[in-house]
Formats: C-alpha cells, structure tokens, sequence
C-alpha cells in the first residue's frame, strides 16, 4: 500500500468546541445544530462528513468515468445528506447520495453512479455501518 496523502485535524472541545488542520485551511467553530439543542451557528460533524463524502463520491465518478470512457455532463453534482439518528440507547449516522447527471440516459447514469458508490473511498468505509441511499437523476 502507497499512502498518497495524510490529513491531520485537531478537533478540541466536541461538538461545541473548533478544529483546525495542520495546514491552516480548516480553522473554524463547530457548534451543537439547534435541531439537536445546540446554538447552531458553525459547522458540525455531520456537515463536515456529508461535504467530504460528496466530493469523495464525485471524485470516484470521474475516475469510474474515465476509465470507461464514459463523458461526464458539464454540471454534474453530488448532493450529500448525513443525518444523526437515535434510537433507544443508540446513536447512528444514516446518509443519502443524490446524483444529478443532466442529459445522459437513466440506465447508463445509475449504472456509472453504481460504479462509483463501489470505488469510492468513503462509501467502502462506512460499508456494513452506515445505511446509505443513492439516487440518480437525469
């Protein structure tokens, strides 16, 4: 195994505290969203997630698409939701990718979104974990 690249984030003080990476670009807040009592206000865990994974999925369609040969429409997007659930004692992450591929045909679109979901990076990590929906439309 080649390691291509390592992030380093300092998270202090939870959901109510900041982060900040070893390279500068991320130094902010975070902050509890006011959905679960918190002040909302700042980012939060599940913002920060859903934003990584989606450009993560995106990434993994161009590469699928690539390899295949297959063009991608100009305005592609990936739209990420991760939610926060409870039940009982129980906390748990669900997500959803919605992939917006204006102009190719249906069937070729969800077979390359399929693609995608099986390489990318993130979504072999929560594999077995977290319950992810994938949608696609055209």
């Amino acid at each position: 195994m080649a390691v291509l690249y390592t992030a380093n984030v300092v998270s202090v003080g939870g959901r109510e505290g900041h982060i900040s990476s070893s390279d500068g670009v991320i130094d902010m807040p975070t902050q509890k969203p006011a959905e679960m009592g918190g002040v909302g206000g700042a980012t939060n865990p599940e913002q920060l997630f859903a934003a990584a994974y989606g450009a993560c999925y995106g990434g993994a369609l161009l590469f699928v698409a690539e390899k295949q040969g297959i063009e991608v429409p100009e305005g592609f997007k990936v739209d990420a939701q991760v939610s926060f659930n409870v039940e009982g004692a129980n906390l748990f992450l669900s997500a959803g990718l919605s992939v917006f591929l204006p102009g190719m045909e249906l069937a070729k679109a969800e077979k390359l979104a399929q693609t995608a979901h099986n390489v990318c990076p993130y979504s072999k990590a929560v594999k077995g974990n977290v319950e992810v929906s994938l949608s696609v439309l055209v």
